[in-house]
């Protein structure tokens, strides 16, 4: 188990604790074996092993947060990263260009411009101002 080296009255000492059961404790000291009978039982220790928190769900059992499925809107301009939308910057039937920007993203204390990828109309916004956003959410409709 463990090894220790004692210095008493000039006298070097190799103690090794072969194991300890409750209060009794198996060592050898300079390769002499002796049991030793202590005072208090050795402490137990107690290992906690921490598992990864479970999803919250709804009483029906499905996630509370969920991704969007892959089967989505043709035309869809997707968020690149999750965040918080700060600002919309189009509106429906408004003429866009390619790389004009719609929305302000935060994301990571930084502010995002999230492009039109594009030309067209917008058919559809998915968002409003202060929603949360996971990475690959729709945000609006391009036609």
């Amino acid at each position: 188990m463990k090894s220790f080296k004692y210095t008493i009255n000039g006298n070097i000492y190799k103690v090794h604790i072969n194991s300890v059961v409750d209060d009794m404790a198996e060592v050898e000291v300079n390769g002499t074996p002796y049991k030793v009978k202590m005072e208090k039982p050795a402490k137990k220790q107690v290992v906690t092993i921490k598992r990864p928190a479970q999803a919250p769900t709804t009483p029906s059992g499905s996630p509370v947060v969920a991704r969007q499925s892959a089967a989505a809107t043709p035309g869809a301009l997707r968020s690149p990263l999750p965040g918080i939308i700060l600002e919309v910057k189009c509106q429906v039937g408004a003429t866009v260009k390619r790389g004009q920007t719609l929305f302000v993203l935060e994301a990571m204390k930084m502010e995002n411009s999230i492009n039109a990828d594009r030309d067209g109309n917008i058919i559809e916004i998915k968002v409003n101002k202060g929603d949360s956003v996971l990475e690959n959410a729709e945000l609006c409709v391009i036609g």
